[in-house]
């Protein structure tokens, strides 16, 4: 028996692997066939047509190091060239054209409480930041608790009195808390929930329609609408059902850690890297055209396989979307889901989904075809990567849980 790290290395007692027969793995990601419905993501405008997976090598250009466990970064929208780089202890640093700025934009080091996998764990800048100056983080406050905040800031200093709290949600252990906060291409902040911890959903939380955990959160916080607060997008997929068993911030469920996920800045299409229990790790596709409501199974599936291991499946499996791809614990521990590229700088990159793993630093590629999709692992790292990172610009980066973050390019 091994021990499965988990992202942020978690208790190994709560992550010991299951074995399995001999010949029921591979080492490499498997494309998995997306159902009729989402089968394609939205066609691109661009005339840039993707470089095959076979001929693309990464290159990784050192931008930054001497962070206190790195763990997100990104531009702000505003074109003004900043890089934020998010510290899982409670600090967000400015990086000017790679150089660290002498104190921190945000110091939350002192209400975050940071054991297992807890910690400062997303930040996301307002559509209007420019403007409007608002920001907002997700983090685990001193009592365990996931806490969405809404801030300001001013040039390169955010104002921690203005901090007003959106929404807190009861953690029931230490792990798989989610972290990502991220706005859609329709403006609302869509919030990523684990499944609460432990090991294997012992609360039955990823299907469970009456709670916030093992979620992927859509909410509307313009404050010209949701007034103090946040207010529910009105199409959004249980609005309709209401009632105490339906909460209606859910956009989609069955997921055990969805820890990265991203958009498609030119398509729309939503990316989910969601991280496994004991065997499978797989990587979710929502299409642009998406309602919502979406179920990606867990825990009564593990990736494409029924969760536990060897149980029957159920009777009817009409409901639960599977993966696009699936790796077991032979290709990696802890996956990190990434960016489709569409930046300038690196042509040979463009139209292509980037994701990685945290244990095993392998990244992979991801293309959509006129068929359905094809995976190669493009390259072998000794990053620990807990996160990958995207500019105002669409150029892409890696960062190093050990305290680095690196720019991508294609040679």
């Amino acid at each position: 028996m091994r021990t499965a790290c988990r992202i942020l290395v978690v208790a190994a007692a709560l992550f010991v692997a299951t074995t399995v027969l001999p010949g029921c793995r591979s080492s490499e990601p498997v494309v998995v066939a997306p159902p009729e419905s989402s089968s394609t993501p939205q066609p691109t405008t661009s005339t840039v047509e993707p470089q095959p997976l076979s001929k693309i090598q990464l290159d990784f250009e050192l931008v930054a190091e001497g962070f206190d466990q790195p763990l997100y970064a990104t531009g702000s929208g505003d074109g003004s060239g900043r890089l934020f780089v998010v510290e899982k202890t409670g600090r967000v640093w400015i990086l000017h054209d790679g150089v660290k700025a002498e104190n921190a934009f945000l110091d939350m080091s002192d209400a975050v409480s940071t054991d297992s996998e807890r910690g400062l764990l997303g930040l996301a800048f307002a559509p209007d930041f420019e403007t409007s100056g608002n920001f907002y983080i997700d983090y685990t406050n001193t009592d365990g608790n996931t806490t969405i905040s809404r801030m300001t800031a001013e040039g390169d200093v955010a104002n921690r009195s203005s901090e007003e709290v959106l929404l807190t949600i009861a953690q029931p252990f230490a792990n798989h808390n989610g972290g990502m906060v991220a706005f859609g291409p329709d403006g609302y902040l869509y919030i990523g929930m684990g499944d609460g911890g432990s090991g294997g959903d012992p609360q039955g939380n990823g299907q469970d329609l009456g709670v916030l955990l093992g979620k992927l959160l859509r909410i509307d916080v313009d404050p010209a609408v949701a007034g103090d607060s946040y207010a529910i997008p009105p199409d959004n997929p249980f609005v309709v059902d209401g009632g105490p068993a339906r909460l209606e911030e859910i956009w989609a469920y069955g997921l055990r850690n969805p820890w990265r996920f991203s958009f498609d800045r030119e398509t729309g299409d939503l990316w989910i890297g969601d991280v496994g229990q004991n065997i499978w790790e797989e990587i979710d596709f929502q299409p642009w055209h998406s309602a919502g409501g979406e179920n990606y199974g867990w825990n009564v599936y593990e990736a494409t396989h029924t969760y536990p291991p060897d149980t029957q499946a159920p009777a009817n499996t009409a409901p639960y979307i599977m993966p696009v791809v699936e790796y077991d614990h032979d290709a990696g521990q802890s996956v990190t889901g990434g960016y489709i590229y569409r930046g300038e700088g690196e042509p040979g990159l463009y139209g292509t989904y980037l994701y990685g793993d945290f244990e095993g630093g392998t990244i992979w590629g991801l293309q959509s075809t006129d068929t359905g999709f094809e995976n190669r692992k493009l390259s072998g790292t000794d990053f620990s990567i807990s996160s990958f990172g995207q500019d105002d610009d669409g150029e892409l980066y890696v960062v190093d849980f050990r305290g680095a973050v690196y720019r991508i390019h294609a040679k």
